[in-house]
């Protein structure tokens, strides 16, 4: 795993992440906003302690775990996109942390994210964090799973967030939520690892 000084990810502040949607994309992921290190490596989740790729792997959403932090093969983003997953972000910027974000910028990405949505509309949208969720959409009594707003005509779930960081999360908890993301999108998930 390549290492980076504190320094050299600094140098990745502001720095964006293309999305990852393909024509097929049924099932829409969408973060907060790429970290330095994602940034650096040009690969979503690449930090090993955040269990996003694990737990589509749990959910039955892929059948392996990709492993982003070096970057991402050609061979790991074709799988994706075959199984029907994309994956953007609310902001564009990279920051070193979430709480970075000002809530206007929040603001900003829900209707940001909408036009990219109308683009090329999946069949749900899964936005990671509640908070984030709450915060970007103006809904501040939104609790996790199927919400009853949609984001231009597309329906919105919210599951949990993937970091390492929100520890109340199991692993179990995660897989469960995104599963469901899944089966409301259409895609054909594989059966639980055992």
């Amino acid at each position: 795993m390549p290492t980076f000084t504190r320094a050299q990810l600094d140098s990745f502040r502001g720095g964006t992440l293309p999305d990852l949607i393909g024509p097929g994309t049924r099932l829409l992921f969408v973060g907060f906003n790429p970290g330095l290190r994602s940034v650096a490596v040009q690969a979503p989740f690449s930090l090993r302690s955040n269990r996003f790729w694990s737990t589509l792997y749990r959910a039955g959403i892929l059948d392996h775990v990709v492993d982003a932090s070096q970057g991402m093969d050609a061979t790991d983003r074709a799988h994706i996109l075959a199984r029907g997953v994309g994956l953007t972000s609310l902001v564009r910027r990279a920051t070193a942390r979430a709480d970075e974000l000002t809530p206007a910028e929040l603001v900003a990405g829900a209707h940001d994210l909408e036009r990219r949505v109308a683009a090329a509309p999946p069949r749900v949208v899964a936005i990671l964090g509640i908070t984030a969720y709450r915060t970007a959409f103006g809904i501040k009594d939104a609790v996790p799973g199927e919400q009853s707003a949609t984001i231009a005509d597309v329906p919105i779930w919210v599951v949990p967030n993937p970091s390492g960081l929100n520890a109340h999360a199991t692993p179990a908890g995660l897989a469960t939520a995104y599963r469901a993301a899944a089966v409301a999108a259409g895609i054909d998930v594989l059966p639980e690892p055992a």
